[in-house]
């Protein structure tokens, strides 16, 4: 299976990095840090350019705000040296879940197991 893997890593952009993205981030970046998903955050040596490698899907919703501000020059020191500080009802970062079975869906939808008969309207018959 590692050899797999390997293989999908090599030639696929959307199971994390290419071979070539790694070999080029190991030669002319410098990595600034990990987040808790475990994407690894690199810059150019001048720190003029900014990077994420993926650990697993590439989805850009998985980048938590603390450091999509530093890969937009928002903030020049990254969240792993200078953490930003988060107010106590803010709610832990997830990804969009848009399209996935763990996408909301309100009361009455029909992507819900058991969805609730409509009450709003009564359906039209003709006479």
């Amino acid at each position: 299976m590692g050899m797999l893997n390997s293989l999908l890593k090599a030639v696929t952009w959307w199971n994390g990095a290419t071979l070539n993205t790694l070999l080029w981030s190991k030669r002319n970046g410098s990595r600034v840090g990990e987040d808790e998903q475990g994407n690894t955050f690199y810059q150019t040596k001048d720190g003029k350019r900014r990077w994420v490698i993926f650990n697993g899907e590439v989805e850009a919703s998985r980048v938590s705000p603390d450091w999509h501000g530093w890969l937009h020059h928002t903030f020049e020191t990254p969240p792993t040296d200078r953490p930003l500080p988060h107010k106590s009802w803010e709610k832990p970062h997830i990804e969009n879940l848009t399209g996935t079975a763990l996408a909301y869906a309100p009361q009455g939808s029909i992507r819900r197991p058991a969805p609730k008969p409509r009450s709003d309207y009564e359906a039209w018959s003709p006479e």
